[in-house]
C-alpha cells in the first residue's frame, strides 16, 4: 500500500518509515530535514513543513493511509500541533482525502490527562505543559473536522529495541497504567494499524 509519513526525518517517523519499508509498502516521507531518512527504491523524500497546506497536499495526495508523527524538543509555549491540524484540515478538504490520518499526540493530552500517574502527571506540568496543552488542542481540532482520523497517545518514549508485546487500550479507565513504550514498538503499531485500521475516530493508548 501507499503509506504517507509526516514528521518522518527522526523519532517515531524515522522508525516507521523503516519498518514500512521493510513490511513492502510505498513509502513517501516528509519532513524539514531528510536527510537521516535512508534512500530505498520505495521511498519518495519531500522536504517540507506539516504546518504547510502546499507541502501536505503534495505528501497526501494518492495515499492510503497518513501517519502524522511530528515532535518537537521545544518545551516553550508552541503552537506548532495546532498549526498541523489546521493546515491538515485544509489540505484533506481540498484534495477531498478520505483515507485514515493516524496522528501521534501523547498519553497526558485530552481527557487522558485525568489518568495519569502522580509521577507523569508532575513531569508533564513542570516541563511539559505547553507541548500538551497545544496537543489537546490539535486533537480537539482534529476530531471536530471532516478527517479520518484515528489519535494514538503513547505513554513515555524510549529508544528501547522493537517489541510487539505492547498494549493497545482504546479506553480510558481509573487505574489503568500506562508507562514506557519504544518509538520503535509505537512505529509498529502504526505501521500494522495502518495496514488494517481497527480503531478510526477512537483514542488509543500505548503503552508496554
Amino acid at each position: 500500500m501507499k503509506i504517507t509519513v509526516i514528521g518522518a526525518g527522526a523519532g517515531i517517523g524515522l522508525q516507521t518509515v523503516i519498518q514500512a519499508l521493510e513490511r513492502g509498502h510505498t513509502v513517501k516521507a516528509l519532513s524539514t530535514d531528510t536527510s537521516a531518512i535512508p534512500d530505498h527504491h520505495l521511498l519518495t523524500k519531500i522536504n517540507g513543513s506539516a504546518t504547510i497546506t502546499a507541502d501536505l497536499k503534495q505528501a497526501l495526495k494518492d495515499s492510503d493511509a497518513v501517519l502524522i508523527t511530528v515532535g518537537t524538543k521545544n518545551k516553550k509555549a508552541t503552537t506548532l500541533f495546532s498549526d498541523i491540524a489546521k493546515a491538515l484540515i485544509t489540505a484533506t478538504a481540498e484534495l477531498n482525502f478520505l483515507s485514515p490520518v493516524l496522528i501521534i499526540t501523547g498519553f497526558g493530552s485530552g481527557e487522558s490527562k485525568n489518568y495519569l500517574s502522580f509521577f507523569m502527571r508532575t513531569v508533564i506540568r513542570l516541563f511539559l505543559k505547553e507541548q500538551y496543552s497545544n496537543k489537546t488542542l490539535m486533537e480537539e481540532l482534529i476530531v471536530n473536522s471532516t478527517v479520518n482520523w484515528e489519535i494514538i497517545r503513547p505513554g513515555m518514549l524510549t529508544n528501547g529495541p522493537l517489541t510487539q508485546s505492547y498494549q493497545v487500550l482504546p479506553q480510558l479507565k481509573k487505574g489503568m497504567k500506562v508507562g514506557k513504550i519504544s518509538r520503535a514498538a509505537v512505529a509498529h503499531f502504526l505501521v500494522t494499524e495502518a495496514e488494517n485500521t481497527r480503531f478510526l475516530r477512537q483514542y488509543v493508548t500505548l503503552t508496554t
